[in-house]
């Protein structure tokens, strides 16, 4: 019994070795920051002239007066409810129909939805600008064909600055989540779509039957994901509409940004209090879906 003992002590501290470095890289990369980010929140100044805020809790109480981020948070939640249903529908579609093993040249095709991940985001975003210009391809190509009676402001106008981001947002993440469920259709046996067929299910009747409960953890995964990196926006609204018009279009990030670094004044301590709202919010989001996605009993 007790050289069982000495054994299971043995791997136990062989475990912990192996497991240490990691643990210490993850906690002085992660969760180190995390603590200075909010230890900075409670202060006040730039660099290495930060004091302590009176009352501690003062950035925190500047959020809820800060009309501009209020708009950021808006913006943001916005282009999450828009985008991220749009988007994920968007990829489980096209991997259902790119998972057809009678569809031919499947592989081209998987590649060339796949290919917006690819670009840069700066480069992407650029692309889309110019696109969208008021003299741009898209308000040429609407003019001819009859449409639109004259150009179209797309980045200089609210609704539709908003609109190209979305636009953008969908056409660059769809491939890249359509790859994950297309991996995990692969895993799904396909003679359980065989049998379904032979029950008489039609294709629709077998996609929220089969496809859908069996693709579940990778939905969860996806939706998470999606949230996380929606709530973090930055490079669309900083390279398509830096903010404006009259930052109606600003996100989170963005302004975070414009407060530490982006506004010539360095305003870190309220900056870091912004992060670490936004990494509640990040938080809180996931783990509502997990708790939605969890199954288990």
């Amino acid at each position: 019994m007790n050289k069982r003992r000495s054994i299971q002590a043995k791997q136990g501290r062989a475990g912990w070795m192996f497991l240490a470095p990691a643990t210490i890289l993850i906690f002085i990369m992660s969760f180190w920051p995390m603590i200075q980010a909010f230890i900075i929140s409670l202060k006040k100044g730039s660099s290495a002239n930060m004091t302590w805020q009176e009352p501690l809790y003062h950035n925190y109480e500047r959020i809820l007066q800060d009309t501009t981020f209020k708009t950021a948070m808006g913006n943001t939640f916005l282009y999450l409810l828009v985008e991220v249903p749009i988007m994920l529908i968007l990829a489980i579609l096209l991997a259902q129909i790119l998972n057809n093993r009678d569809l031919k040249f499947r592989g081209l095709f998987r590649t060339m939805v796949f290919m917006p991940c690819a670009v840069s985001l700066v480069s992407y975003a650029l692309i889309f600008k110019s696109l969208f210009a008021t003299q741009g391809l898209i308000n040429s190509a609407l003019m001819h064909l009859g449409l639109i009676s004259e150009n179209i402001n797309w980045l200089g106008t609210t609704a539709t600055a908003r609109a190209v981001i979305i636009i953008g947002l969908i056409w660059r993440w769809t491939g890249y989540n359509m790859v994950f469920y297309l991996a995990g259709l692969q895993n799904i046996e396909y003679s359980v779509y065989e049998a379904a067929k032979i029950d008489g299910a039609n294709g629709w009747k077998t996609f929220w039957s089969i496809t859908v409960p069996l693709l579940k953890p990778t939905i969860v995964m996806t939706v998470i994901m999606s949230i996380n990196g929606t709530l973090q926006l930055f490079d669309e609204s900083v390279n398509l509409t830096n903010g404006g018009p009259a930052n109606t279009t600003i996100t989170m990030s963005h302004y975070i940004w414009n407060m530490s670094l982006g506004q010539g004044v360095a305003k870190f301590g309220y900056a870091s209090a912004l992060a670490f709202v936004v990494f509640i919010m990040v938080g809180i989001l996931a783990f509502i879906n997990m708790k939605v996605g969890d199954t288990r009993d």
